[in-house]
């Protein structure tokens, strides 16, 4: 028996310091194997696992030639796996901390095309399309000549339109809630900030309707007369009529209130 006891303490010892070498050795790699190991796992997409070793290159190498390379498919890992917020704080490390990496052109993009996987439908908060467009812009700021420009237009214009539709639904929300100081707010910002897109006729008279409610009816008037005028060929022509004849009318009872009132009050 106490042969069998000192035969597994023996087996035991020897697998304990086996290991503890291994482990040392895995340690101790160089970081061009530690890189070569790492870039391996990501080829074979073991990304969880790549990605625990980019992190052990990007800190113990930072300095080193691979430092740029493994911090750039560290965010790789993250985007691929769909955990954009964190790629994009990744890509957003390698911009900041090494601006003279050759990955730094493709790292604005990516944080920017992070951003835009997070936009959500109109209806919901934007906080994430904005970051997008704004990453985007600057991404064509730094690169205006690069192969991914077009694209990074293509959704800036969609996102754009995305936050102006927001802006508008915003507006229309607070009209029909009658909340009309709130909804002008909207309307205005609409027409502001996003000029070119296909909302700010619709918003204009949507302004205008809450400048009636509120009994401003030459504000109503002259919100539709700049409608008109920057608008000559817009499709709500019948609607802005309609609209016209309203405000003359609430103007015209609102005035015969008044005066009914100063009557009631004199007799």
């Amino acid at each position: 028996m106490k042969k069998v006891t000192l035969y597994i303490v023996s087996i035991t010892a020897a697998f304990f310091f086996i290991s503890c070498s291994s482990s040392e050795e895995t340690t101790n790699l160089p970081v061009e194997e530690r890189y070569a190991k790492a870039k391996a796992l990501f080829d074979n997409e073991e990304y969880l696992t790549a990605i625990e070793e980019f992190k052990i290159v990007t800190v113990q190498y930072q300095g080193s030639e691979y430092g740029d390379d493994a911090q750039f498919y560290l965010a790789e890992c993250r985007f691929i796996r769909g955990e954009y917020i964190l790629a994009a704080a990744e890509y957003d490390n390698l911009v900041r901390l090494m601006p003279g990496s050759p990955f730094v052109t493709i790292a604005r993009y990516k944080r920017a095309e992070s951003y835009y996987q997070l936009s959500p439908k109109s209806q919901l908060d934007q906080k994430y399309s904005r970051y997008a467009l704004d990453n985007f812009q600057t991404y064509i700021e730094f690169t205006p000549t690069d192969s991914l420009v077009q694209d990074a237009e293509r959704k800036i214009e969609e996102m754009t339109l995305k936050l102006a539709q927001k802006m508008f639904d915003g507006g229309k929300l607070y009209y029909r809630m009658e909340y009309y100081r709130a909804a002008i707010s909207y309307f205005d910002k609409l027409i502001q900030e996003y000029h070119d897109s296909p909302f700010v006729d619709d918003g204009m008279l949507w302004k205008a309707k809450c400048q009636n409610a509120r009994k401003d009816f030459d504000g109503a008037k002259q919100t539709i007369n700049e409608l008109v005028e920057k608008y000559p060929d817009t499709d709500l022509k019948n609607d802005i009529e309609e609209l016209v004849k309203l405000i003359d009318e609430d103007k015209a009872d609102y005035f015969e209130d008044q005066q009914k009132q100063q009557l009631s009050i004199s007799e």
